[in-house]
């Protein structure tokens, strides 16, 4: 099994909004910037939200796990990596978060998603070809 099926990284500044009082982004914001780097690796095999829509699976989330190491700061420029690492069964997508400026990983996390089928609603318990097909 290869390291990871596919790969991307994206770069985020934290703006105002996302932080606290205490001037560190807040927890919950962590599983959008996430969120921004699976989109970003998914579109680079084109399953996408829409694409998977189309393929009729929809592909909830269904644990997330993260470990927060050191804070994200107000404007701090940070480099989110998404590595697609499972997808016989399920999704599941590894992450980590760096300090674009001094490569010191800052946080590490995962996501698992299952298949979902849009007409039946039911959750298979093996990947459809759709996502198969891709690699």
């Amino acid at each position: 099994m290869p390291e990871a099926y596919a790969s991307s990284t994206v770069e985020i500044e934290i703006p105002f909004h996302d932080i606290d009082i205490m001037g560190i982004a807040w927890h919950g914001h962590y599983a959008k910037y996430l969120e921004i780097a699976r989109c970003a690796m998914l579109e680079s095999i084109d399953y996408n939200v829409p694409a998977m829509r189309d393929s009729g699976y929809a592909w909830p989330v269904v644990e997330m796990n993260i470990r927060y190491a050191q804070p994200l700061q107000f404007q701090q420029k940070i480099a989110v990596e998404a590595s697609l690492v499972e997808i016989e069964n399920r999704m599941k997508i590894n992450y980590r978060i760096f300090d674009v400026r001094s490569g010191k990983r800052l946080t590490r996390a995962y996501t698992i998603q299952v298949a979902l089928c849009l007409k039946t609603n039911e959750m298979l318990f093996a990947s459809p070809r759709a996502l198969l097909d891709k690699f």
